[in-house]
């Protein structure tokens, strides 16, 4: 009985490995989100002159927005790795941040940066506000609304659960 509970644990522990996959594909994904950011900062680029001011707000906050969410797949690659697969191998790159990202920390850290993505889809809205009915505007701020709550309510538990440890 014991050699059968071994060989389960054995599987589990080696089944931490397939989600490898999964972060190689985010891998993937990144590279192609970085492709298209570069599409749209050339076609920012290309009318630097023609676009009024309000146009070039939306189109960099479009690029802020772009840059949180690959901060972000970065975070959860790195992350995910680190405390759910194996310990990266530093070879005397300086990667300081490598190992302080638990699991508390980054729910916390993902939170972040979904209310700072939410944030600026909701200005960008609000910029553009004649293009949308009141509805559509009231919707987006209550979501907005949730994402913040959760945030804090995430931050105040793994503050009650760090206190805990």
């Amino acid at each position: 009985m014991k050699s059968l509970e071994l060989m389960v644990e054995r599987i589990i522990l080696a089944s931490r490995w397939i989600l490898v996959v999964f972060l190689l594909g985010l891998a993937v994904a990144l590279g192609v989100y970085a492709v298209s950011f570069l599409y749209k900062l050339a076609k920012i680029a290309g009318g630097m002159f023609t676009l009024s001011d309000s146009e070039m707000i939306l189109a960099m906050l479009g690029l802020v927005d772009s840059a949180l969410v690959a901060s972000l797949l970065v975070m959860v690659m790195i992350s995910s790795y680190e405390n759910f697969v194996s310990r990266f191998d530093q070879g005397g790159d300086d990667v300081s941040f490598l190992g302080k990202l638990n699991v508390g920390s980054l729910k916390i850290k993902v939170a972040s940066s979904i209310v700072a993505i939410s944030s600026i889809h909701l200005l960008q809205i609000f910029l553009n506000a004649p293009q949308y009915d009141n509805e559509k505007i009231m919707w987006v701020t209550i979501v907005h609304i949730a994402f913040v709550a959760s945030a804090l309510i995430l931050g105040y538990l793994e503050q009650i659960m760090s206190k805990l440890k």
